[in-house]
């Protein structure tokens, strides 16, 4: 099945992702509330009674119907096959149900299990125990998903929130992503890594996991495969991280600000910040999700200085002068989404009235909710666990996991500092 593009993107990823999160605002705002469906259950006797019932499975129907449009819609704006959506999305959106049903269980609820840890697990099974076709895998639009989430996430930040937590998260992005960046690159060369597997690994581990991999690779031309691995070590450290931390700072009796500032600067990825914020509670959720987006801000920054030193690097060495970079590399790697989310808590700090507010912000927190409990089963299915642990992979991944285990000492002493 062909996995090729069918028309020149219209919009940007980013800027989609932020026209779909203000296209569900909007017809929340004008009346279109999708109700959310039942998932709480104590017993099979009550899972069928409650979660099964033909009201239910309509609303879930409802709710299904209603993604299933927008990510043809989002599809279509980024120019890719809709035909690989349309037989992809049920599947997923099959196995996110399940995780959102096991998530419901009294007892699950009662050990503060979030419905994320089981889409990223049962993602991880089937992911890894069906050999799922190429076509399907291109389906898998993750890093969409959270920026969607993310911009919905915006409706429940308040601007003073942002400003007050946003300056610190500023001072801590800053020091954390350049002591990491160079701890991590000092690492790499004492490993003899190579060059180009050196920029994305630091920058990865220091900026903001996949994304950061993904501008450090376009900045100096990266070769695919390497991108890739990368990108594997950061979802799959990702995972023992978001389900640990939170449960490591209640031992240690960090507040909500110190943990959620931790949980910001230390996990790689914005989908697992959400995932482990949300395990504490909806302080540091907030915070973890702006000192994440105080990092991301970096990125431009760090695109920028990484395509200079490249080019720079490159000339000496004899090489062919690569194309210098200029201020549009800033903006072009400039995560766009987080106009999103800021316009979005502009528009609900001060446009909407708390009347205008109350009866869309349950609807619109279950969209939110949904849109990451999809990403992290796209995450689940579209991650490798064997790629991490071949005898090639053995170096880049020992320099990963000390400069990610240097990343959370320095980030908490930071985040106990300044929160």
């Amino acid at each position: 099945m062909s996995t090729t593009t069918i028309h020149k993107p219209i919009l940007h990823e980013d800027w989609t992702a932020v026209l779909i999160g203000f296209l569900v605002i909007g017809l929340s705002i004008i009346g279109y509330v999708v109700t959310a469906p039942s998932y709480g259950w104590n017993s099979f006797s009550e899972l069928d009674a409650k979660v099964f019932a033909p009201g239910n499975l309509i609303k879930l129907l409802t709710q299904f119907i209603y993604l299933y449009s927008l990510g043809m819609l989002a599809v279509w704006l980024a120019g890719k096959t809709i035909r690989i959506f349309l037989i992809g999305f049920p599947i997923v959106y099959l196995l996110t149900t399940l995780a959102l049903v096991i998530a419901g269980n009294a007892s699950i609820k009662a050990v503060n299990l979030e419905a994320v840890i089981f889409s990223l697990l049962i993602g991880l099974l089937f992911g890894n125990t069906v050999n799922l076709p190429d076509w399907f895998r291109s389906a898998l639009t993750t890093e969409f998903f959270v920026k969607i989430g993310l911009v919905l996430l915006g409706t429940t930040v308040i601007f003073a929130d942002i400003l007050k937590a946003g300056s610190l998260g500023l001072v801590q992005a800053l020091v954390v992503v350049l002591s990491v960046w160079y701890f991590a690159f000092w690492v790499c060369k004492k490993l003899k890594i190579d060059d180009e597997l050196t920029m994305m690994i630091s920058s990865a581990v220091s900026i903001c996991g996949v994304s950061a991999a993904i501008a450090t690779s376009g900045a100096i031309n990266g070769d695919s495969k390497k991108l890739s691995y990368v990108i594997s070590m950061v979802l799959i450290t990702a995972i023992p991280m978001m389900i640990g931390m939170p449960y490591a700072a209640a031992y240690m009796g960090l507040s909500q600000e110190v943990t959620g500032a931790w949980l910001g600067g230390s996990i790689d990825t914005s989908g697992a910040v959400v995932a482990s914020g949300t395990l504490v509670g909806e302080t540091a959720l907030k915070i973890s999700t702006i000192v994440k987006f105080s990092q991301n801000v970096l990125l431009g920054i760090a695109a920028f200085a990484i395509s200079v030193y490249w080019t720079i690097k490159k000339e000496e060495n004899g090489i062919i002068k690569r194309e210098k970079p200029s201020l549009g590399v800033i903006w072009e790697r400039f995560p766009k989404f987080v106009l999103g989310f800021i316009g979005a808590s502009l528009l609900f700090s001060f446009v909407l009235s708390p009347e205008n507010i109350e009866p869309i912000k349950g609807s619109l927190k279950n969209l939110q909710t949904l849109w990451f409990v999809l990403a992290f089963t796209s995450i689940g299915l579209e991650t490798n666990v064997k790629d991490l642990f071949n005898e090639n992979s053995q170096k880049p991944l020992y320099a990963f996991l000390i400069a990610q285990g240097f990343n959370i000492i320095v980030t908490l002493i930071l985040a106990y500092l300044l929160f």
